[in-house]
């Protein structure tokens, strides 16, 4: 993990925007997906490139419409407030928040994670600090689509600061308002205080199923229809 000298250390508050990715984004996404994958300890399963990612979440050949495809929304920090700007060009409108801090944050990382966005052209001190991905999915048990919600993320330093709920209770927002049936995904059993968090989100869990993958190898093999 690289760090810098005069790390970014944040008093008192924290100012917090959520919005929806776009390609000026793709570098600091595939960090953040490089990091996931640190943690779980999955690093060598992480094949991605950044142009890979790009045309995976910024299809423009085929693009879904708004929230169908693999979606990014990404929580934005700031020791100072956004702006509420009301832009009629927006797919989504960005959600503002300011969080009360405990104690300092110190954030190592700044440098390496200072937004892109083009939303602020006047305000050079903006972080990203995590992400939720997802995407719609089917059901039989339902007419309509659901949310899949693939993962949530924080950098560290901003881990345990009460931001999880706001991520994702805004990707169960944008379920709620667009006509989506659910929001589902995995919830690692191992990890209490996750499993914790997201069952007092509102989540079911349904212990009785088990999570399955087939990739590489196992996969490759059925790719002669003959071989079926």
């Amino acid at each position: 993990m690289a760090t810098i000298e005069n790390p970014l250390t944040i008093t008192e508050k924290v100012y917090v925007r959520v919005r929806l990715a776009n390609e000026n984004d793709i570098h600091h996404i595939y960090k953040l997906f490089f990091q996931i994958h640190e943690y779980h300890n999955y690093t060598h399963l992480y094949k991605a490139t950044e142009s890979s990612l790009c045309d995976l979440l910024f299809n423009k050949t085929n693009p879904s419409p708004l929230f169908y495809g693999p979606s990014i929304l990404l929580l934005e920090v700031s020791p100072t407030p956004f702006s509420d700007i009301d832009s009629k060009g927006e797919k989504f409108k960005p959600v503002l928040k300011k969080f009360d801090l405990r104690a300092n944050v110190v954030d190592k990382e700044a440098d390496e994670f200072k937004s892109n966005s083009i939303n602020d052209d006047d305000k050079n001190d903006v972080f990203i600090a995590g992400y939720s991905f997802f995407y719609a999915n089917y059901s039989c048990f339902y007419d309509k689509a659901g949310i899949y919600f693939e993962s949530l993320y924080f950098r560290e330093s901003y881990r345990k600061l009460g931001m999880g709920r706001l991520l994702f209770g805004t990707v169960a927002s944008i379920a709620a308002n667009n006509g989506f049936s659910s929001v589902e995904g995995i919830v690692a059993v191992w990890n209490k205080k996750s499993y914790d968090f997201y069952v007092d989100m509102g989540v079911e869990i349904f212990e009785e199923f088990r999570y399955g993958k087939m990739v590489g190898d196992a996969l490759q093999k059925y790719a002669d229809p003959k071989e079926i």
